[in-house]
C-alpha cells in the first residue's frame, strides 16, 4: 500500500444564502459557532478560481472538535446554479449526515424550525435509526441514531 499524506477531512462546505438563519439551525443540531469572517481579494479568488470575490464564511464544529462545516454566502460574483432542492441520487456532493443520540427528539425541534422530513424515520437491522430532511434553504441533511449505544 502506498504510502498516505492524508491526515483527516478538515471540513465539508455549504453555500446559502441566509447564514444568520444557517448558523442558528445546525446550532440546534449541536454544532458550535468556531468563527465568522468575511473573505475576499484576489488571493482567495486563486484558490477557488472564481477571481475577485467577496464571501462571508462560518465555521461550525461539532461537539467531539472533529468534524468542521464551513457554511458560505457569496456577496460577488453571484452564485450561479442552485442544486439545493435536488434529490438524493442527483451527482455530486448533496448532503451532510450527522450521528445524533436521540433522533425523536431532535427531529421534533427541527421540524419546529421548519425542516420537512423527506420520507420518514426507518431503522436499519439492529443498528441504526435514520432519516433525511430538509433544512434551511431545502438542504438535504441526514440524522443517524446508532442503536445499542446509549
Amino acid at each position: 500500500m502506498a504510502k498516505s499524506n492524508l491526515l483527516r477531512m478538515d471540513n465539508m462546505g455549504i453555500v446559502v444564502e441566509s447564514l444568520d438563519e444557517a448558523i442558528s439551525f445546525f446550532g440546534e443540531i449541536g454544532l458550535k459557532l468556531e468563527g465568522r469572517a468575511k473573505i475576499e481579494g484576489e488571493w482567495a479568488g486563486r484558490v477557488t478560481g472564481l477571481g475577485d470575490q467577496q464571501v462571508e464564511i462560518a465555521m461550525m464544529v461539532t461537539p467531539d472538535g472533529h468534524s468542521r462545516l464551513e457554511i458560505s454566502r457569496f456577496l460577488s460574483p453571484p452564485v450561479v446554479a442552485d442544486h439545493r432542492l435536488a434529490p438524493v441520487n442527483t451527482f455530486g456532493y448533496l448532503r451532510v449526515m450527522f450521528a445524533v443520540d436521540d433522533i425523536d427528539e431532535l427531529l421534533a425541534r427541527l421540524l419546529k424550525r421548519g425542516a420537512q422530513l423527506v420520507g420518514e424515520v426507518v431503522q436499519y437491522e439492529d443498528s441504526y435509526r435514520l432519516c433525511y430532511i430538509r433544512g434551511p434553504e431545502g438542504l438535504l441533511i441526514g440524522l443517524a441514531e446508532q442503536l445499542g449505544k446509549k
